[in-house]
């Protein structure tokens, strides 16, 4: 081989090696993940109540966070904008594969918007009932003896032939078995009925059960029709603003006034209002899009509260933070429930 042919592989060598580099640098997922500021969007495009359009000016503005793997260029990028932050893939997922997760996190937000119609319906007198489904399974740990049968997403709706209306009725049952006795569950998975029985193992001391993480599968049914379509949205933040827009559509009462108004939280069954993450970059969000108005979960600040809360601080304690360095036009409003909201917006127009 001559010099000049030594000369040209080398250099077809340097190129290949650039290349590959680039290519690792920009593409190669590593195990963490990215969060920064996403949307805050309009949920007149959401929602939907028939005979009851919203027509008024103004917004309820549905606020989230963008979530990325990182790359190694975007992880050395993320170090250096004040506005992102970096997570472990299993303090996000959970140690979950990403279409679990993501199914997970479908089924919170499917389960948000269901509490959500029911706690606005009932404040605006209107009818609804709730159908009890069963429980939902969120995970099945590894020790269960169910692991081979129960998938996560899966909706248990009966324990030995017997339905119950809350999860607490199904686990008190269950708690009443001896570990190692047999039990036979009847579950929905993709829609179609199955039966499997096992033997229930050991949890929480001496306690017998399935091992599971569970949730309650809800559907709301009511008479004046209403549809939600959340898009690409997922998680169980959106349904504090989610009750606040059906709210306005099914009443009729105008609490907008005009006013851009985001905001974060969990709704619950009794309209109380829970703390979510990534607030922080919610708020940013939600002033990027011009709201004026955020609606911030509110729990009191206690040591053992604040010893698990993200950055030891409360969400409303990190809104405030937040919005004084980035939104100092934006007011942030601690909320309890669904009707602090309410109350805030008919005593501030």
């Amino acid at each position: 081989m001559s010099r000049q042919d030594k000369q040209i592989l080398k250099r077809i060598a340097g190129v290949l090696a650039a290349v590959l580099f680039v290519g690792w640098f920009l593409f190669w997922p590593l195990n963490y993940y990215i969060e920064t500021p996403g949307t805050a969007d309009n949920l007149k495009s959401y929602v939907t109540v028939k005979g009851h359009p919203d027509k008024r000016k103004g917004s309820y503005m549905i606020t989230s966070v963008y979530l990325q793997q990182a790359r190694p260029a975007t992880y050395i990028w993320a170090h250096f904008d004040p506005q992102a932050t970096i997570e472990k893939a299993s303090d996000v997922t959970g140690g979950q594969s990403g279409a679990t997760y993501n199914k997970v996190q479908n089924f919170y937000m499917k389960s948000a918007i269901n509490e959500a119609i029911a706690v606005a319906y009932r404040a605006a007198h209107q009818e609804y009932t709730k159908q009890y489904l069963g429980i939902y399974v969120l995970e099945v740990e590894k020790q269960s003896k169910f692991k081979n049968d129960l998938k996560v997403g899966d909706t248990i709706t009966e324990v030995d032939g017997r339905h119950f209306d809350t999860a607490q009725g199904y686990q008190k049952y269950i708690a009443k078995q001896k570990v190692g006795q047999n039990l036979t569950i009847t579950y929905l998975h993709n829609g179609k009925k199955h039966q499997t029985t096992h033997k229930l193992i050991k949890i929480m001391g001496d306690r017998a059960g399935i091992g599971i993480l569970l949730t309650d599968n809800v559907k709301i049914h009511t008479k004046i029709p209403v549809k939600v379509d959340p898009g690409q949205l997922g998680g169980p933040s959106g349904g504090l603003m989610f009750s606040l827009q059906i709210y306005q559509q099914v009443s009729g009462e105008n609490l907008r006034h005009g006013r851009k108004i985001a905001g974060t939280g969990t709704i619950a069954p009794d309209g109380s209002v829970g703390e979510i993450g990534g607030i922080d970059k919610k708020v940013i969000a939600a002033h990027k899009a011009g709201a004026t108005i955020f609606f911030a979960p509110y729990v009191k600040p206690t040591k053992t509260i604040l010893k698990y809360e993200e950055g030891h601080q409360t969400n409303y304690q990190l809104a405030k933070k937040t919005a004084k360095k980035y939104a100092p036009g934006m007011k942030v409003v601690p909320v309890k429930s669904f009707n602090d909201a309410v109350e805030y917006l008919r005593t501030h127009q």
